[in-house]
């Protein structure tokens, strides 16, 4: 795999050979984690952003931010 660090190579030949998978299909893998997560980070802080009103300002009730670290805790 060219242009790709050394030390990089040697991990990904690692987790390929432990998954019993290619190269390129542990590099497919690794990249479908890891955007998924990115995006569910960025989903659930869009989520509790919108079910929140942390002002005040509609008249909602302010969540507390120990129920929201449990919540989160919990998935």
């Amino acid at each position: 795999m060219r242009d790709l660090p050394e030390d990089v190579y040697i991990q990904l030949r690692y987790l390929a050979q432990k998954e019993h998978r290619s190269l390129t299909q542990e590099t497919i893998a690794l990249l479908e984690e890891g955007i998924r997560i990115r995006i569910g980070d960025r989903e659930r802080k869009r989520v509790l952003l919108e079910k929140d009103d942390p002002l005040g300002v509609e008249g909602r009730r302010v969540s507390d931010p120990v129920d929201l670290v449990r919540e989160d805790r919990d998935r």
